[in-house]
């Protein structure tokens, strides 16, 4: 373990998620304590997407922005909204340079798959016909997430490739969640990691899937069989991270199917651990997560 993260573990809360509601509580309380960014050079905005039902979003716009990321928070698919996740999408909005559109989709348990799919493809589909709004052009569009965002992400790209949806240019996922299964080496093995661990995944796939299997490749991206045709990605995978070999998995599958992937697995990490700002490996995940994303959307 870096030894700038281990210091901060006995400070984080038992990886449990025996109570959502409660668990909400405790996520939101974290997410306050975290350093609130600079958002001068920005423009943040409040806005609702029609649908059925409207999605509600922020909009981070940079003074000069040159492409914009359908953002989408992590939180084991019960927790997370618009306010926990400021912290981050304000960051990747400094970091990068593009409009960052986060996306306060439906929480399960209380709405199961695909209820937070769903939203996020009405988002998707609205920033691609209100690209010029955004300041942006519709083949600059890009879709990322962190851990439950990620694998929504991924989903999405699935679902825009066989619905010819709107064409998404680069895939950001930061740890996602691929992989209702967790018979990956990682997911059967890290069972007292910090933060997240096997427990407290397979309990955030129970709340999510209503307590089935995966019905589709649209809830765990990783039962696709076919990659071909997806977009461009960024992989960022934790050590000790019950996620971590699923992830490196799809990445790997990805390449093989003739998809260009950037994978960076990260020593001494563990899932979530770049809320710990303080740690220099942290910055340097952020700083990265932007970078990628402005190189895949420049010129």
């Amino acid at each position: 373990m870096d030894p700038e993260l281990e210091a901060f573990i006995a400070l984080f809360p038992p990886a449990q998620l025996d109570d959502p509601l409660a668990e909400r509580a405790t996520f939101a309380k974290l997410a306050t304590s975290i350093p609130q960014p600079d958002t001068s050079a920005m423009t943040v905005e409040d806005r609702t997407v029609p649908g059925d039902p409207d999605v509600a979003i922020r909009i981070y716009r940079p003074h000069e922005a040159h492409g914009a990321l359908v953002w989408l928070h992590g939180g084991g698919w019960v927790m997370g909204n618009l306010d926990t996740e400021h912290p981050w999408a304000a960051r990747l909005a400094e970091a990068s340079g593009a409009v960052v559109v986060s996306v306060n989709y439906r929480l399960a348990p209380e709405n199961p798959f695909p209820a937070a799919l769903d939203d996020v493809y009405t988002v998707l589909n609205w920033a691609a016909e209100n690209a010029t709004e955004l300041g942006v052009t519709p083949d600059r569009i890009a879709i990322g997430g962190h851990s439950a965002g990620g694998g929504l992400a991924a989903a999405t790209a699935l679902r825009a490739r066989d619905e010819q949806g709107p064409r998404i240019r680069f895939q950001l996922l930061n740890q996602p969640g691929l992989d209702d299964r967790l018979e990956t080496w990682s997911a059967r093995n890290f069972t007292d990691t910090p933060w997240i661990n096997r427990a407290k995944v397979a309990a955030m796939w129970r709340y999510y899937l209503g307590g089935q299997p995966a019905p589709s490749y649209y809830a765990a991206p990783s039962r696709a069989t076919d990659l071909t045709g997806l977009p461009p990605a960024y992989l960022g995978t934790a050590e000790f991270c019950p996620n971590r070999d699923e992830n490196i998995d799809y990445a790997v599958r990805l390449l093989q199917s003739g998809v260009s992937v950037e994978l960076h697995q990260w020593p001494g990490t563990f899932h979530g651990s770049q809320a710990i700002l303080s740690a220099e490996v942290s910055r340097r995940q952020i700083a990265e997560l932007g970078a990628a994303l402005s190189r895949a959307l420049a010129d």
